[in-house]
């Protein structure tokens, strides 16, 4: 299930748990950045320089070293060229400028600038597309419903991040409210409206609020009933947005193992998959009349 599904938050606060892969990390490049992160830490602590001190002599805050240190700041050509020189690395640094200015082209190429995180690219989104298949939807869940599920997420949280992540779900839920409004849709799998997580009461609820939203003009909802001989992606869940004015992405999840996907051809597999549901499910008016019978049975 994707994060947006699970037990999890889309935009993680928790330096522990996993986020979305980096562009560098997507096409490769990060392992170019760690190597000569860890080459400029080893150069620098060498010459008996705090990043404070060293970022002075560059024109770089101690922040700004100690992320191009860790590997997660591209070091720009010209920082290369006049950190080799500060730190008497005899040529070393300057060796890697070419690598690194072939890897900041190929990052641009296949992941533009604008992408930030998950959450980011949600807040903006001109059109949101969800399948789910074992949990609520983080969009449309209910404070108590989002509360039973983090309670009982393994390994077990403290109530303070309990709260927490619970506050931040809700309010990515403002997205409902924007204005222009985003287009959205969902096609959930029938087992989401059989388990009861909370409890009746608390299920009840997020049933009812099912119907509210799937009532709202930009929103179609859909059920794909269980019984269905036929399937075009059993591979899990996923989202598809598009922010304004760039091309649409996916959003995948396993096991806590974010992935943004911007690739046009692995994008477009997830569209047609997603088509092909919307065309298998029940249509947005017997989808309310089944999620009513299932309120009514509680």
């Amino acid at each position: 299930m994707t994060n947006d599904d699970a037990g999890a938050v889309t935009h993680v606060t928790d330096e522990r748990e996993r986020r979305p892969e980096t562009p560098a990390e997507a096409d490769g490049t990060i392992e170019l950045f760690r190597t000569l992160g860890r080459m400029l830490r080893l150069l620098r602590e060498r010459a008996g320089l705090t990043q404070k001190q060293f970022g002075a002599m560059v024109g770089y805050g101690p922040d700004q070293i100690g992320a191009m240190e860790r590997g997660v700041r591209a070091p720009r050509p010209e920082f290369l060229e006049k950190a080799d020189e500060l730190l008497n690395a005899d040529g070393l640094l300057k060796e890697a400028m070419e690598d690194v200015e072939q890897a900041m082209s190929k990052r641009r190429t296949r992941h533009p600038e604008w992408y930030r995180s998950y959450a980011a690219l949600e807040a903006e989104a001109v059109e949101l597309h969800f399948y789910a298949n074992h949990g609520m939807p983080g969009l449309l869940q209910t404070p108590d419903y989002a509360h039973a599920v983090f309670v009982k997420r393994r390994p077990l949280l403290s109530e303070e991040a309990i709260e927490k992540r619970v506050s931040d779900r809700l309010s990515r839920q403002q997205v409902f409210e924007r204005d222009p409004l985003p287009v959205i849709s969902y096609v959930l799998e029938e087992v989401i409206l059989d388990r009861p997580i909370g409890g009746k009461a608390v299920f009840a609820e997020q049933l009812e609020r099912l119907l509210k939203i799937g009532s709202l003009r930009n929103v179609e909802l859909q059920v794909m009933p269980t019984k269905v001989e036929e399937h075009p992606n059993l591979g899990g869940a996923f989202n598809l947005l598009t922010p304004q004015k760039h091309a649409q992405v996916g959003y995948t999840e396993a096991q806590g193992y974010p992935r943004l996907i911007t690739d046009t051809e692995e994008v477009r597999k997830l569209a047609e998959r997603y088509g092909i549901m919307r065309a298998l499910a029940l249509s947005p008016l017997e989808s309310r009349t089944l999620i009513e019978k299932k309120l009514g049975e509680l």
